[in-house]
């Protein structure tokens, strides 16, 4: 191996070392700020994508996940749209970026996938407002990028969690909303066998997604499905992976309640009521009334009336605090409400128990409410 020959291959061996080290600490930042987003760290968070945008400013993914933060604010409090407008900004940000470099690189699979990935979650929550046109559009056009991306590179996992969401939604939607059927001639058909497939795929293997397609397959087998079980096997490494993620905690813990297993949905209620008492990122007081109203009805059923009482006591006053802005009242209002007139009926208050039945009448129908109301007006609730 002659001078020449050994200059080159150690110029190119301090090259790949370079490159390598480089990806190390990219992959390590990326994942490092995915993880502080679902720990609910938002500030840790917006500093390692500071970082990232720092050092590789060439790149999409800081921009991309610094949106991610802000739509996990939007994921806690679901009602709130106070972050709708900077979310859009920051994906449109990201998808300008990603135009800005395909002009120059039509291949660049980067761009291509986080420019997919920015109008996929605008139109995650146009449709969660039920702006569905808005929706169709962006999905319409984040697809052929998705199909894009995995074509130039095919071991490319994080791309199932597009397929994923996109096979299972575009069947299970239009089942749910028959209304939205028209629209969907434009796009490929779904299939909710595959997207399952799909996503399971991204949960295993994707660099980036694994957690997304995790708490993906955790909500469509509890909303969609209704299959308990099958949720709760993403459920419980999710919660045990970032115990202070509320959103992930509350699911855990509808899950037993789904199972009847209230002693282990109630210990998990009675954590989540303790985080809101002390503040914790992301327990508010809608998750806080939901905890009150499952310890309430645990102490109820087991006889212990008087912290039973206290229990749906708080509920019904954070219900009127967080309902307030509704248009009708909660199903957690009105039946705190109702039990707090059978616990005042097998407490022999009966002035009391009547006054809650009276207010339950002066609510919306929820469940055989009226009904149950009515019948114990006439006849007091003992047991």
């Amino acid at each position: 191996m002659n001078k020449n020959t050994k200059l080159v291959l150690i110029i190119s061996l301090m090259f790949f070392q370079t490159y390598f080290a480089q990806n190390n600490e990219f992959d390590s930042l990326i994942t490092k700020g995915i993880k502080e987003i679902y720990n609910i760290q938002f500030e840790d968070a917006q500093k390692t994508f500071d970082l990232v945008r720092k050092k590789y400013p060439n790149h999409p993914a800081g921009k991309f996940f610094s949106a991610m933060i802000i739509w996990w604010k939007i994921t806690l409090d679901r009602d709130n749209e106070s972050f709708d407008d900077i979310f859009v900004e920051r994906l449109e940000e990201v998808i300008d970026f990603c135009d800005d470099i395909l002009d120059d690189e039509p291949d660049n699979v980067d761009a291509i996938f986080f420019k997919g990935g920015a109008l996929g979650f605008r139109g995650r929550l146009y449709a969660l407002r039920k702006a569905w046109f808005k929706a169709a559009l962006d999905g319409k056009d984040a697809l052929p990028l998705v199909f894009q991306a995995h074509k130039i590179d095919p071991d490319n996992e994080d791309v199932k969690l597009g397929f994923g969401i996109y096979n299972y939604y575009a069947e299970a939607i239009p089942e749910k909303y028959p209304f939205i059927k028209p629209a969907m001639i434009f796009f490929p058909n779904g299939n909710k066998s595959k997207g399952i497939e799909q996503l399971k795929v991204a949960a295993k293997k994707a660099k980036y997604a694994g957690i997304e397609a995790q708490f993906f397959l955790m909500t469509l087998y509890y909303q969609f499905e209704q299959d308990y079980t099958e949720s709760l096997k993403y459920a419980k490494p999710l919660h045990e992976n970032f115990p202070n993620n509320p959103i992930f905690e509350k699911y855990y813990g509808r899950l037993f309640i789904k199972k009847n297993n209230y002693k282990k949905a109630v210990r998990i209620f009675t954590d989540i009521y303790t985080k809101c008492n002390n503040d914790f990122n992301g327990y508010n007081k809608k998750l806080k009334r939901e905890a009150v109203y499952y310890i309430g009805y645990n102490f109820y059923m087991n006889g212990k009336l008087d912290s039973a009482k206290i229990f749906f006591t708080e509920c019904e006053n954070l219900s009127k605090e967080v309902d307030k802005n509704l248009d009708e009242e909660s199903g957690f209002l009105i039946n705190a409400v109702l039990y707090l007139g059978m616990i005042n009926d097998r407490l022999g208050l009966r002035h009391e128990a009547v006054k809650k039945y009276k207010q339950v009448l002066s609510y919306r129908e929820y469940s055989n409410s009226h009904k149950k109301a009515k019948r114990y007006l006439k006849k007091p609730r003992r047991k």
